[in-house]
Parts: structure tokens; sequence; C-alpha cells
């Protein structure tokens, strides 16, 4: 969405609702002529009307009553794009919002283009980018983690940390340019040893950032739990019961799930991504075998792993075959729940908790009998990783701050090899740059483009 210098003076509107049937709807307008161009269209004068006002009127085109509105006025600098804007609210109905916006454009106003109020938001100063992806996170956010995520971002808390170790790189920097201007002069104007300080002070800060971008990923689009085990253990049987459907096909023929299925299942708020998966067992068969190495691909992305069990087996065999499991996915035990299956088929059987899961539990998925006590290990799981404040769960800002902690390691060794000013200059430069495109103080049009191109119509 590169937009000409042109384009960004003129006055644009959509919609900013959906299109469709409802109660009401919202179109917007922004831009300096978006005033006189409304006021040629309204019943009532809007130049002497203030800013942050309400009207009552009719919107009017070519003779002919189209709605009675509510006009709100937000004039500039005081509006989300830092322009005079308008919200007309209308009736719902899609003939009169098609008849609004026919009667705006025909009055020298262009049709907004996906994400350009934001971005009109953003090159106004009103926010940075940051932000401006924390809106499209919480429009799209789809369970109550995903929506704290993005009300943390808009609120600034990120932009904020951001804001102040750039800074003090930006001094130091400075400091350095000093330097290269009296090369000739053999002076140092900046503290090596105190940058090395500020150094660890910076790691203190991205660091956990960067370590908790999977937990902030994983609570965006859902927590991974992979239920993998042998044939006929539950498995398809278990993620019914627990998402009260019948997604997965259940049968007594073992093999029957060769590939992965996958839905979303909330707990409290927080999304969980439950992957039944195909049988563990030896098999010729060249399609199955496919889905058996999918199921340990599914194990070892997924952030928890259920390993379900018939309640009949021999726990040491259990335990053998779920450290074969661990050691080939690289799962831990802190992220595994073993789970015995069909106590109602056999209620005498011995089984014994395992020095290889977090939590050993007893259900009937058939019966539906204890399959609260996984419910409950999954939720208390999830409560004992929000250790992360304000988790990272945006992939350009962890590839970012990745970058900008190596940087900084270079300009580190550079320090503590007393290497001369310029090579430092240049590698906090780098690192500099990498931690101003997170938020926006520099960048690129193409990442802009990337960015307000995923936004939609009249945001």
């Amino acid at each position: 969405m590169r937009l000409a210098f042109s384009e960004t003076q003129d006055t644009i509107c959509a919609p900013a609702t959906a299109m469709g049937v409802s109660a009401l709807a919202i179109i917007r307008i922004s831009g300096s002529q978006a005033l006189t161009c409304v006021a040629q269209i309204f019943s009532k004068t809007l130049h002497d009307k203030a800013s942050h006002t309400s009207h009552l009127g009719w919107i009017r085109h070519q003779g002919k009553d189209i709605d009675q509105v509510v006009l709100s006025i937000y004039k500039n600098p005081h509006s989300f794009t830092g322009e005079d804007l308008i919200e007309i609210t209308s009736h719902g109905s899609p003939y009169i919002q098609e008849q609004i916006l026919h009667a705006l454009l025909s009055h020298g106003i262009r049709l907004a283009k996906a994400g350009e109020f934001t971005m009109r938001a953003f090159l106004a100063g009103k926010l940075d980018l940051v932000q401006a992806e924390a809106i499209a996170d919480l429009i799209h956010a789809d369970n109550a983690a995903a929506h704290e995520l993005a009300i943390g971002e808009i609120k600034g808390g990120f932009s904020k940390t951001l804001q102040k170790v750039r800074q003090n790189m930006i001094d130091f920097c400075g400091l350095l340019e000093l330097e290269l201007d009296f090369s000739g002069e053999d002076v140092a104007f900046a503290d090596r040893t105190a940058f090395l300080a500020e150094i660890n002070n910076i790691y203190q800060t991205i660091e956990p950032l960067v370590e908790s971008f999977a937990w902030g990923n994983a609570l965006k689009k859902g927590i991974a739990v992979a239920i993998i085990g042998k044939p006929n253990s539950g498995k398809s049987t278990l993620l019914n019961a627990l998402l009260q459907e019948e997604k997965a096909i259940v049968s007594p023929i073992a093999g029957t799930t060769r590939d992965s299925i996958e839905d979303v299942w909330i707990i409290e708020g927080i999304p969980f991504r439950l992957i039944d998966t195909a049988g563990l067992r030896k098999t010729q068969d060249e399609i199955e075998n496919l889905g058996i190495e999918k199921s340990y691909q599914k194990a070892e992305s997924a952030s928890v792993l259920v390993y379900l069990a018939d309640a009949q087996e021999n726990p040491v065999t259990i335990n053998t075959e779920l450290l074969a499991l661990q050691e080939k996915t690289k799962t831990k035990k802190e992220n595994t729940i073993l789970v015995y299956n069909k106590i109602d088929l056999f209620p005498e059987a011995q089984t014994q908790e395992s020095p290889l899961a977090l939590h050993t539990l007893h259900i009937s998925a058939k019966m539906g009998k204890n399959t609260h006590s996984l419910k409950d290990a999954l939720f208390n799981w999830a409560k004992t990783q929000t250790k992360h404040t304000g988790a990272l769960s945006n992939v350009r800002h962890y590839n970012a701050l990745t970058n900008t902690l190596k940087y900084l390691k270079e300009v580190e060794k550079g320090l503590k090899n007393q290497v001369s000013a310029d090579w430092l200059a240049l590698d906090l430069r780098m690192a500099l740059h990498e931690i101003s495109e997170i938020t926006g103080a520099v960048s690129s049009e193409d990442i802009l483009d990337s960015i307000f191109s995923k936004f939609c119509i009249g945001k």
C-alpha cells in the first residue's frame, strides 16, 4: 500500500463496520476537506460546530433524503488520524451505506485503502508501529489472553520500554560519533566501562522479551497440546470428549487416525490448540508411517505433551515408552502429562505416579470421567507460564530484538577488546536501527506496506 504524497493529502472515506444488515453502521471520513465535503450532503451547518460533538440530521443527495443519521466531528489535531475526522452513524441497511458512500464519492472524497486510517494516525505521530499492529491484533483477538496482550501493547508499555533502551543507545552512539570528529586528538568522550554496564542492563530488558516470544505466540495462536500414544489408546475419543463434539473419527480399528486433527479449546480465557495424532506403532503401511512421523513432529513443536495409555498397561513399560518419546521429541518432564485412560474398563488396574511427567492422571475419555482433571492440569500449567508480563507475540518484533542482541554482542566484544570508536559505532548503529524499526522511529516502505495492508478497510 505505497501511498504517493498526493494520496496522503486526499480526503478518504470507508465503512468502519462490516457491510450487511445491522441496527447501525458507521462510515468514517478523514482529511483536510472532510468538513467541507460532508457539509454539502448534511442538513445542518458544520463549520461552526465544536470538535468532539455529535449532531442529528439528514444525509441528502441529489434532492433526496437518504437517512437520518448522527454525525460526530473530531477536528484536527485532536482525532485518531490527526486530521479532521467525521463519523456518520446511519441505520445498518447495506443500501443506505452504499448511497451515503456514493454521495461522499461524488463530492471529491475517495475510498480509503486497507489500513489507511491507521497509517495516517502513525504518520501524524498519534501512535507508533507497535500500537498500530496491536490495533489489528485487538480486532482479531478471539480469546481473553490475546485480548490482554493487544491491550497491553496499545497502552504503550512495550513501546516505552524500547524507547528507554533506544535513547541510551543513541546517547552513547552520539559520544562515539564525537570521538570520530576528534579522531586526530586521541580523546575519548564515551566511558567504555559505563557503557558495558549499560549493555548488561539492556540485556536484562531485551532477553526476557525474546524468551517470552514462544509463550506470547502460543497465547495468540493457541497453546499447542499434542495428544499422543499407541493406536486405540483413546486419543480421538479424548479429543471429542474435551471439545464436546464429534471432531475426530472413533473406531476400534487400529490406525484410523492417519493425520493430525486440531481444534481450539478455551479454558478460562486461555486458548489451547488440541492436536489429535496418529497412533505410535511399527507398521508396513506407508501412509500410516507418514502420519506417525507427523505425530512426532507435532509432539516436538507442542508446548504440552499429553501421553495417553491404557490403565491396564504396565507402568514400567509406560515409563520406558514415555522416556523414548521424550528423548525423540526433546520434551521435558515439566511439559508432560501422563494420562491413564479407560479406568471404567480396568478399575482395579495398578497404576502409579510417573517420575517423567508433571502430572499423572486417571480418566475415562469414553465415559467423560475425570476429564476435568486434565482441564485443571492444563490450566494450572498455563498459569505457571504467566511470569512473562507483556509477553512478545509479534514475529517482526522478535526478529528485530534478536538482531539487536546480536549486534550488541559485537559491541560488547569490541568494548572488551578495546577496538576503535568507528568499529563500535558501526555495530551500535546496526543495533539502533533494528530496535528503531520496531516502533517505526525508522521504517522502510516495505515494512509499512506489510503491516497496514493486513488491516481491514475503514481501519
